[in-house]
């Protein structure tokens, strides 16, 4: 099942052929009512980095996975112009009875909050997962070697993509040839699309998000450094950390199971009784219980 988001809004600059596609990936199984759980992928990334969570997920959670333009075959023109929160809401729009929830990696982290701050509480989902935000409190965390670090190694962060999705089946110099087509094909104006959400994060109106918020962050993600995903749980009213150790940038893929399990916490907590039976729990870390978040 598709939708390209029925009764939405018009959005200023999004042709049709930029706009958000939803699509629905697997259904709860049971009687009550489901939990919505839409996924939004990075920049040049793929809704198949959420696809090792369906099999974890509980059964009452539904799972949708939103396509952005800004997807590995999406068309680049939508970063001369388009506004990505204006995308994040097409895609929120499309759920039909609407999300209950979001996970959201990345790059799509700060339009996906800006779009949930300027909603109102009766629009916004009822709790959110961000993976790997980038996010800074104030203007004067940001240097000219933050711009520097990003321009210049910016497909470094694609090619690490490529690691996790691809695994062995690349040999490191395909990949890296790979991860330089990409950076080209997203050209100037996509990274400046991410530098510029990047920039505007000190200005998210935190004091909106006034809803459970699961930031999860690898310990060893060098592309966004796990003292923003601290900075911005800290920030929220309702925001709690998990940072994972052995883990980079894609901690959905690279530890599912422990993901799976910090989600469930969060859906536990959020949705009493509509979940079925829970995700199992991680083996590697037996003592951690899936319902006790970890607050920061």
């Amino acid at each position: 099942m598709t939708t390209t988001v029925p009764g939405a809004r018009p959005r200023a600059g999004a042709a049709d052929g930029r706009r958000a596609r939803v699509r629905l990936r697997r259904g709860a199984r049971g009687d009550g009512e489901p939990v919505r759980l839409l996924t939004l992928h990075g920049l040049a990334g793929s809704a198949s980095v959420w696809h090792a969570y369906e099999s974890l997920a509980p059964a009452g959670v539904e799972v949708w996975e939103a396509v952005l333009p800004w997807s590995a075959e999406g068309d680049p023109a939508w970063s001369l112009r388009d506004d990505p929160a204006d995308h994040v809401e097409d895609a929120l729009d499309g759920v039909p009875g609407g999300a209950d929830v979001i996970a959201v990696h990345s790059f799509t982290a700060g339009p996906a909050l800006e779009a949930l701050a300027r909603r109102g509480p009766g629009r916004r989902p009822g709790a959110a997962v961000v993976v790997a935000p980038f996010h800074r409190r104030g203007t004067g965390a940001f240097t000219w070697d933050d711009a520097t670090y990003y321009l210049g190694g910016f497909h470094r962060i694609l090619e690490e993509g490529l690691r996790v999705s691809a695994g062995d089946r690349l040999a490191p110099e395909l990949r890296a040839a790979m991860a330089l087509r990409v950076r080209d094909r997203i050209g100037p104006y996509g990274w400046q699309q991410f530098f510029g959400a990047y920039l505007r994060s000190p200005f998210l109106d935190v004091a909106a998000l006034r809803l459970p918020v699961l930031v999860v962050a690898g310990a060893e993600d060098f592309a966004a450094p796990p003292d923003d995903a601290r900075a911005l749980a800290d920030a929220l009213p309702g925001g709690r950390l998990r940072l994972f150790d052995d883990c980079g940038h894609f901690a959905m893929a690279e530890q599912p199971r422990r993901f799976a399990d910090a989600v469930h916490g969060l859906l536990h907590e959020t949705f009493p009784g509509r979940l079925g039976a829970p995700a199992s729990a991680d083996p590697l870390h037996p003592s951690v219980h899936p319902y006790a978040p970890e607050l920061t």
